[in-house]
């Protein structure tokens, strides 16, 4: 990392200006696995309207993006080892099903781990490029793993969500397909570590990964349709944490919660890769 703290804190990232269509809103929800089911009609209203489609808040993450800014030359990062920790998202008016937005990113916060790196706090606000409404707030962690021992910035990590106790209230799956990532990407992120091999197992990977963002979308409409089975864009906030990677074509089990707790694990390697989730609806 070239840039020292205080640089780092007040890094000024350019305001996005975005204008989007009907088809960027249904590309989107395609991208995150609606429409597996042709016939689903709860999918069709996102995917299969050619006017007015109804929108996924979780769209707020895509909108607005100034794209994967941390591996600008003047902040050398080592974004080789980047990891996305967590996500998070507050939605304060519904995103129309086609405008113009404006994007605005900073980071808030850094936290040093010393050898497990950085810990790196951005948040997005997203406001009607017209009007000045404010649409959504995001949040987002970004472990630098190979960025550690920084002077001067903080030592204590957010706390995540606490999970329930007990057993959870509902247990679904949710399929991604083996091209996901790639049709995802078409969202605005191109980050070669979801579609390049050579650059995935340089990161440790066996083979490209799917974005983190993209699992977000999915597990978070997974779990808005079990809490509120007939809500539309009633969803107010969501967080979670990313607990280890997952590749195009697996299948996760989500364990919800009548509270709005959730995880998911990928069922054919056992393994957790959602955490500590949490999702609220009107």
């Amino acid at each position: 990392m070239r840039l020292s703290h205080e640089q780092l804190m007040s890094y000024e990232l350019p305001e996005i200006r975005q204008r989007y269509t009907e088809r960027d809103v249904m590309l989107y929800a395609l991208s995150v696995g609606l429409g597996q089911d042709p016939v689903d009609a709860s999918d069709l209203a996102y995917v299969g309207r050619r006017h007015d489609p109804l929108v996924l808040p979780y769209m707020a993450v895509v909108l607005g993006y100034p794209g994967f800014w941390l591996d600008a030359p003047d902040i050398g990062a080592d974004t080789v080892r980047l990891l996305h920790g967590e996500q998070g998202m507050e939605l304060f008016h519904p995103i129309p099903a086609a405008g113009e937005l404006t994007g605005k990113t900073r980071v808030v916060e850094v936290v040093d781990k010393g050898e497990k790196g950085l810990l790196l706090y951005s948040e997005k606000t997203l406001t009607d490029a017209g009007t000045g409404q404010l649409i959504a707030r995001t949040f987002a962690t970004h472990v630098l793993r190979g960025d550690g021992g920084m002077a001067n910035a903080g030592r204590q990590a957010r706390p995540a969500h606490a999970m329930p106790g007990g057993p959870p209230d509902w247990t679904v799956q949710a399929r991604t397909r083996p091209e996901q990532a790639l049709v995802y990407r078409l969202n605005g992120d191109y980050n070669p570590l979801h579609c390049d091999p050579q650059v995935a197992q340089a990161a440790g990977f066996p083979r490209p990964i799917l974005h983190g963002l993209c699992t977000f979308g999915l597990v978070s409409h997974t779990v808005a349709r079990q809490l509120q089975p007939a809500g539309n864009g009633a969803v107010r906030s969501v967080s979670l944490r990313f607990s280890g990677p997952m590749y195009p074509g697996e299948t996760l089990s989500v364990d919800v919660w009548r509270d709005g707790s959730f995880r998911a694990k990928v069922i054919e390697r056992d393994a957790i890769v959602i955490d500590n989730g949490v999702l609220r609806v009107a």
